[in-house]
């Protein structure tokens, strides 16, 4: 599959697998960081297409010239924050699409249906038979999702902390350049 990457200038800020290939045992390591994925530009971030599993587009933040330490650790935990979300979305979308295929392959067969209709086709469920795995999915899943929720908000947290003291860092470098360029420039 080949990937497009676009690229973005300025500063950055779901579709279920419906082949079954893709939860085959060849792919145990589904969290991998995609190989097409380029290196840190110095110029843009770059934003990639969605990844087949969670949905989501990975970005590879650039990394600017003479970056500071703390430019540099907003860098890296907003990458590995962008990593751990496509990691967590990867492994909920996989395990999601296995417990709805068998919900729906357990009421066929309640039912005394096979998966396909006499015409080929896939059998579907009705809405309100389908509303039942998705109250007992989320149910299920609460806790988990409430963590992620949490670790979301604390890692966004920490990661505009880190902005603003950017921000402050370049305010003030510019400042001081300011009133070193006027001391130095004569007065007539």
């Amino acid at each position: 599959m080949a990937a497009t990457w676009r690229s973005f200038s300025w500063f950055p800020h779901r579709m279920l697998a419906a082949n079954c290939r893709l939860f085959s045992s060849e792919q145990k390591n589904i969290t991998k960081v995609s190989p097409l994925r380029p290196e840190p530009s110095p110029a843009h971030d770059w934003i990639g297409p969605p990844n087949p599993l969670s949905n989501l587009r990975p970005i590879v933040y650039r990394v600017i010239e003479n970056e500071s330490d703390v430019e540099k650790q907003l860098r890296k935990l907003r990458q590995e924050t962008e990593d751990w979300n496509n990691d967590f979305w990867t492994k909920q979308n996989v395990s999601f699409s296995k417990e709805k295929d068998a919900f729906i392959i357990s009421q066929l067969k309640a039912k005394g249906l096979s998966l396909r209709g006499e015409d080929g086709r896939r059998r579907t469920l009705s809405s309100e038979d389908m509303a039942v795995f998705y109250k007992s999915f989320l149910d299920r899943n609460r806790i988990r999702h409430a963590n992620y929720n949490k670790e979301w908000y604390r890692r966004n947290f920490t990661i505009t902390l880190l902005m603003a003291k950017v921000a402050f860092s370049t305010f003030w470098r510019n400042v001081v350049e300011n009133q070193k360029k006027k001391k130095s420039t004569p007065t007539m």
